[in-house]
C-alpha cells in the first residue's frame, strides 16, 4: 500500500476547486430555469443520474438504478471481499434551492473513492446517491435510504403529488418498476455508513473550523395547533371582551421562545401560522399554527413538549379560547456509532485539523442507514450558516480538508479489516 499523496505531489485543493465546480454544474439540472428545484425522479433527476454515472464509469465503478431512483456505484479492486463501505448523501433538493446540500456528499465520496484507488486500498466501496430526503414532492421524506436500510413503507406508494400524480406511477414513468423495491435492501456484508454533508448552520464558522465529526442527529416532535376563540367586529368589540384566537397564539409564540432561549441546546421553531377570517377590521376567530422541537436528549425533548402543551391549555383558558393539538411527527435522537466516528476523529486528528464533534439539528440519510449499519458524518463549515438557499457555499480550502480527512479514514479502515 502506497502513503497518502501529500498536496506537492497531487494538488487536493485542485480537486476541491474541481468538486465545486461539478456541484455547481449539477445544480443546473433543475425542473425551473433560473434555480435549483430538482424533486423525486422528476426529469433533472435522470440528468444527474447520467452525470454521475459517467463519472462512476470513468473510476472502474460498475453503475446500476435501483428501483426507487437510487443510483449506485461499486468499486470491486482485484482481489477485493468481505464487507463494503457505503458512502453517500441525497442528490434532490428543496424548491429554490443552493448547489451543495446532498450533492457535496455524493461528489466527495467519489473523490474518496478515487483516494482508495490511488492508495491501492482493498476497500470494496459502494457510493449511493440517494434519489429521495427532503420530502418535497410527495410530503415524507427519506424514501431513498428507507428503501435501501429494508425500512420502506409500501403503503406511501399511494400517495399523491401537487400535479395528483401517485408515488408508484411516478417511479414507473422514470422507468423503473415499484415492486422490485425489495431488492434496494442491503445485504449483511456491510462496514458502515459515512455521509459527508455540509453543516447547514453557522457552528463551525464561529469557531473558525473546517470539519466536525457528528455525534448524533437530534430527535424531532413537530406539531399542528389550533387556537378557536370568536371572530367579532374590530371596532365594537371591547378588548375585555374579545376572545382573540390571534392574540392566544402570539402570546403562547412568546412563551416558547423564551422557554426554549433558557434550555440548552434546545430549539423550538413556531414556522408557520394562518389566521381566519384573516381581514384587517376582524377580530381572528381562528389561528392554525406549527411548532417544530429539536434536542439531542429524548427526555429533555419531550419534557419541553410538554411544558408547551400545558402553557398553550393555561393561555387558551384565561383568554376563553379553546386549543386544539396534533402531534404530526415523532423522531427519537439518533446517535452516530461511536467507533466509526472515532476512526473519523482520528482521521481529523491525522490530517492535522483540530477534532470538534457536533451534533446536527437537522435531519439526514445518515439516521436511516443507521437502523441497518454504523453510521458516521463529516460536517463541512457553513458560510455564514446558509442552507436550502441559493447563497449556500462551501471554502475551497474545507472541501481539500475532508478530501485529506478520507485518505487517513480509508488508510486506517483498511488496517482495521486486515487486523
Amino acid at each position: 500500500m502506497t502513503d497518502l499523496p501529500s498536496p506537492n505531489q497531487n494538488p487536493l485543493r485542485l480537486r476541491a476547486a474541481e468538486a465545486i465546480a461539478e456541484c455547481r454544474l449539477i445544480a443546473t439540472m433543475t425542473e425551473e430555469p433560473g434555480r435549483t428545484t430538482r424533486r423525486f425522479l422528476t426529469p433533472p433527476v435522470a440528468e444527474v443520474h447520467a452525470h454521475l454515472q459517467a463519472r462512476m464509469q470513468a473510476l472502474g465503478m460498475s453503475a446500476t438504478v435501483d428501483a426507487v431512483g437510487n443510483l449506485r456505484g461499486l468499486w470491486q479492486p482485484a482481489g477485493a471481499s468481505g464487507k463494503r463501505l457505503i458512502l453517500g448523501s441525497h442528490i434532490d433538493t428543496v424548491p429554490d434551492a443552493g448547489a451543495f446540500d446532498g450533492v457535496l456528499g455524493v461528489v466527495l465520496a467519489l473523490e474518496w473513492v478515487r483516494l482508495a484507488q490511488e492508495l491501492e486500498s482493498p476497500l470494496l466501496i459502494e457510493v449511493i446517491a440517494f434519489s429521495e430526503e427532503e420530502g418535497v414532492r410527495y410530503g415524507v421524506p427519506f424514501l431513498g435510504s428507507h428503501a435501501v436500510a429494508g425500512t420502506f413503507d409500501y403503503t406511501l406508494l399511494a400517495n399523491v403529488d401537487a400535479a395528483g400524480i401517485r408515488m408508484d406511477d411516478a417511479i414507473r414513468a422514470f422507468g423503473l418498476d415499484p415492486s422490485e423495491i425489495p431488492d434496494a435492501q442491503l445485504g449483511d456484508d456491510l462496514l458502515g455508513f459515512v455521509e459527508i454533508h455540509i453543516e447547514q448552520g453557522p457552528t463551525l464558522e464561529a469557531e473558525g473550523l473546517p470539519l466536525a465529526v457528528v455525534e448524533g442527529i437530534a430527535g424531532q416532535s413537530r406539531f399542528n395547533l389550533r387556537f378557536t376563540g370568536h371572530a367579532n367586529h374590530a371596532g365594537t368589540t371591547p378588548m375585555h371582551l374579545r376572545r382573540d384566537a390571534l392574540a392566544a397564539a402570539a402570546e403562547w409564540i412568546t412563551a416558547v421562545e423564551t422557554a426554549a432561549r433558557d434550555a440548552d441546546d434546545l430549539v423550538a421553531t413556531v414556522g408557520k401560522i394562518s389566521a381566519a377570517p384573516n381581514a384587517a377590521n376582524v377580530i381572528p376567530g381562528v389561528v392554525d399554527l406549527t411548532l417544530d422541537v429539536r434536542h439531542m436528549s429524548n427526555p429533555i425533548r419531550a419534557s419541553h413538549v410538554q411544558l408547551f402543551t400545558r402553557e398553550a391549555a393555561s393561555i387558551a383558558h384565561r383568554r376563553g379560547v379553546q386549543v386544539e393539538w396534533a402531534q404530526k411527527l415523532e423522531e427519537p435522537t439518533v446517535p452516530m456509532d461511536s467507533a466509526l466516528s472515532s476512526d473519523l476523529a482520528a482521521a481529523v486528528e491525522a490530517a492535522g485539523f483540530p477534532v470538534r464533534k457536533m451534533p446536527s439539528g437537522a435531519g439526514h440519510d445518515a439516521m436511516i442507514m443507521a437502523t441497518r449499519m454504523p453510521a458516521a458524518m463529516l460536517f463541512l463549515r457553513s458560510p455564514g450558516g446558509i442552507s436550502h438557499h441559493p447563497d449556500e457555499a462551501v471554502l475551497e480550502q474545507d472541501v481539500e480538508a475532508a478530501l485529506r480527512v478520507g485518505g487517513f479514514f480509508l488508510q486506517r479502515l483498511e488496517k482495521q479489516t486486515r487486523s
